[in-house]
């Protein structure tokens, strides 16, 4: 018995093991047979065929992107499952749009904006593309449910606004509200030790106040002022309205809707908001009379954005030409290798490098869209700038919707600095936190002793209270990296370092704020800043933009393809699953939050170059 129970018991777990990995294997091979079907069902499906007549139906549904937060991989595994995050690249839409303009087969846009969304320079940057397909004689024309104020910017550079007659269309303004913690901290125990250096850097405010300063309200309100007005000035050049009207009705929308009994469709018509009040049977009436109906009769001859992408994605084939490279920073800038929507430096550095390597590349864009992050970081990125203009190579920084503090730091360099008039930008400022919990443990019984050699040596440790030598330190390494900032800014931008202290102090500007104080060189979004970059890099006309990312995976350039087809989408449907996402206020606030301190325990010192600026 003593032999034949060991003997039993390994054969029962080999075949508990054999069973699993059965199973295992069974569950793969039949995603992957699943997956299969749906590509061959999509490669012996008819391509969209475009004729005379067609119209582009841009109808994106998600946050409108830089570059996807997950994978390709991720990306189809997720919309197998129905848990896909909707996001939309900035650069697809833009492809298209401009793709389309030059197509004598598309007719017109058809613009559906009321499931997209996006920052207002984001928005903006598509809203010139529209124009320049309006600028070849092809018309907008937007169809529309319900509108948000994002939404409305974008359509508001249509030829005509068709809204439904139970819809709205809403501006209500700017703002910037967050959550303040110094009390729970109290109650916790929790001691937060900020130092900053700038009177407006106002990142860490939350954790030593109730309430915002009167400087960061001050300069909160000054940046956002001017962006709304910028905002509402497009708004009413493109409309042909009083932009002083348009204000007006903003400030009294309460009277006007007393004055409508309710109804925000009539009053968006009665105000020059929109042309027309149709149903979305009268509206495809409409364009089928404007162009053709489609063989059914039954609506108009069209085909969806993301097919028509499909029909022409070229930025992967070899291209002989020169190039101008985009390199994307988009999300927090902490160390290390990272993943996409986060800058990460050791990825970003890697990038950068190649592209300082491959001769093909003559010139290089940085398109930025980030709070800053970790100051260590942000200056790995920026000696990487200063090599690829060392090799030769023109480097020119477009920036998105945010570009402030580290986004600042990594963009400070460039030969040229564009950006829209709504960017959030400047910060120039750092801070550091130090957190302690001693109070925190003595409310549960807990406490801290011992020994030490020295009266800094474990001065680190969060369960005992800082020491005031540390802080000391802490606080002239903040003031060395504050003056490194300011330095850098003033060489980079060929001003004194006092000139800069001046509009810096961790202060927030608008892009046209930004460009009246010499921090940004022109206003203009990412079409313009690759011209740019073509320019300064001698290219002339004909060159070829790509975007240099992580080299794919043989799966991640299958799921790509997955990605431009109807294969995972028409899967989506056949499984039946729907994806379903709740936005809660305050929970990307609280989501950085979170990962923002997490990030500040790989950084011994604390010191950060971030900014909390964003619209709401």
């Amino acid at each position: 018995m003593s032999t034949s129970q060991p003997g039993f018991f390994m054969r029962f777990l080999r075949g508990i093991w054999n069973t699993l990995n059965f199973t295992r294997r069974l569950i793969l091979n039949g995603i992957l047979v699943i997956v299969l079907i749906a590509v061959f069902a999509a490669l012996f499906r008819s391509a969209p065929i475009v004729r005379e007549q067609t119209a582009l139906v841009l109808d994106p549904q998600g946050a409108i992107v830089e570059q996807y937060s997950t994978d390709p991989g991720e990306r189809v595994m997720a919309s197998l499952t129905g848990d896909a995050t909707r996001e939309v690249q900035l650069r697809d839409l833009l492809r298209v749009i401009d793709t389309a303009a030059s197509d004598p087969k598309i007719a017109r846009i058809v613009l559906v904006p009321d499931q997209m969304s996006a920052g207002v320079s984001t928005m903006r940057e598509l809203g010139q593309a529209l124009d320049r397909f309006r600028a070849t004689k092809k018309d907008v024309v937007v169809v529309s449910e319900n509108m948000q104020q994002g939404q409305y910017y974008l359509a508001a550079h249509a030829d005509q606004i068709l809204l439904d007659p139970q819809g709205s269309v809403l501006l209500e303004g700017f703002a910037s509200y967050r959550s303040y913690y110094r009390d729970a901290l109290d109650k916790l125990g929790v001691e937060v030790h900020l130092i900053r250096v700038g009177q407006y850097k106002s990142a860490g405010e939350p954790y030593i106040l109730n309430q915002a300063s009167d400087a960061a309200k001050q300069a909160d309100l000054y940046w956002m002022g001017g962006i709304w007005k910028e905002f509402l000035d497009e708004i009413a050049a493109l409309r042909e309205l009083d932009a002083t009207a348009l204000t007006d009705d903003v400030a009294h929308l309460d009277t006007l809707v007393t004055q409508f009994k309710g109804d925000l469709a009539k009053l968006a018509l009665d105000r020059g908001l929109v042309d027309k009040l149709a149903t979305r049977n009268q509206a495809r009436k409409l364009l089928s009379d404007l162009g053709k109906p489609d063989d059914s009769g039954e609506t108009f001859r069209q085909v969806n954005w993301s097919n028509y992408l499909g029909m022409h994605v070229a930025d992967n084939l070899p291209d002989p030409r020169a190039q101008v490279a985009v390199v994307v920073a988009q999300g927090d800038i902490v160390q290390g290798e990272q993943s996409q929507a986060v800058v990460g430096a050791a990825t970003t550095a890697r990038l950068l490098r190649e592209v300082r390597d491959d001769d093909r590349i003559k010139a290089v864009v940085l398109r930025v869209d980030s709070p800053g992050g970790d100051a260590y970081a942000s200056e790995i990125i920026r000696r990487e700038i200063e090599q690829i203009q060392a090799a030769g190579k023109p480097v020119v920084v477009s920036m998105g919707d945010v570009a402030a503090s580290g986004g600042y730091w990594i963009s400070m360099n460039a030969d040229e600095i564009w950006a829209q008039p709504t960017t959030i930008t400047g910060s120039i400022g750092i801070y550091g936190m130090l957190v302690t919990i001693p109070q925190t443990l003595e409310k549960i019984g807990i406490h801290t002793d011992g020994v030490a050699t020295t009266p800094i040596a474990g001065a680190g440790d969060i369960r005992r209270p800082l020491n005031p030598q540390v802080e000391s330190i802490v606080t002239s390494v903040l003031q060395k990296g504050y003056r490194d900032f300011i330095d850098k800014v003033a060489t980079a931008r060929g001003k004194t370092p006092t000139q800069i202290d001046e509009i810096a102090q961790g202060r927030v500007w608008s892009g046209s704020q930004a460009k009246q104080r010499g921090l940004v060189d022109k206003l203009g979004g990412l079409h313009d800043a690759i011209a740019a970059a073509a320019v300064l890099g001698n290219l002339g006309s004909d060159y070829h933009t790509h975007y240099v990312e992580p080299e794919l995976s043989t799966w991640e350039r299958f799921a790509l393809s997955l990605g431009n087809s109807e294969a995972a989408a028409g899967l989506g449907r056949w499984s039946g699953l729907a994806s379903l996402s709740t936005r809660w206020l305050g929970h990307d606030e609280i989501r950085r939050t979170l990962a923002l301190l997490n990030e500040l325990g790989g950084n011994r010192l604390g010191v950060v170059a971030h900014c909390t600026c964003g619209l709401n």
